[in-house]
């Protein structure tokens, strides 16, 4: 196996000054073009398809077993990942979200500890929330509305190359 040692003889400064040297800013135009080659996501699409997810598992434990606590353990595991995925995407679209980039990246801490907090709240409410709550099919539920966001992100539109 070949190690590559790391050459001591070079300044730390010498090595950030190479990387400057290789950035170079896009130009309005290729900025555009970049723009137009990837769309970004609407976080509101995502929750969409999240709610669909949620629907259908919800649908589909209580149909597959004919019990409907099943059926509503399973869409409280959805709902506790649209509720605060909703608030979150509410937080960061908000007036202030995008005034200065730290704004930006304060606001999407908050949100995001806002987000946790209510889906550990409601986690901790679900059992005296959801009559007969059943664990697994609220896991279910919960697991697989969280991964519908790769659906909505392979869904996505794409643009033709110009």
């Amino acid at each position: 196996m070949k190690t590559i040692a790391r050459d001591a003889s070079k300044d730390v400064h010498e090595d950030s000054s190479d990387l400057d040297e290789d950035f170079k800013p896009l130009t309005a135009e290729e900025a555009q073009r970049l723009r137009d080659r990837k769309p970004s996501i609407s976080p509101w699409r995502v929750i969409a398809i999240q709610v669909v997810a949620g629907l259908l598992v919800a649908l589909a434990a209580w149909g597959l077993t004919g019990r409907q606590n099943l059926g509503w353990s399973a869409g409280y595991g959805a709902l506790a990942v649209v509720i605060p995925s909703a608030v979150f995407a509410r937080g960061l679209t908000g007036r202030f979200s995008s005034l200065n980039p730290g704004t930006a990246v304060f606001g999407f801490f908050l949100w995001e500890m806002v987000k946790m907090a209510l889906t550990v709240a409601m986690l901790i409410a679900a059992p005296r929330l959801v009559v007969a709550l059943s664990w697994p099919a609220m896991l279910v539920g919960l697991v697989v509305t969280m991964k519908a966001a790769w659906v909505a992100v392979m869904l996505a539109p794409r643009r033709l190359k110009l």
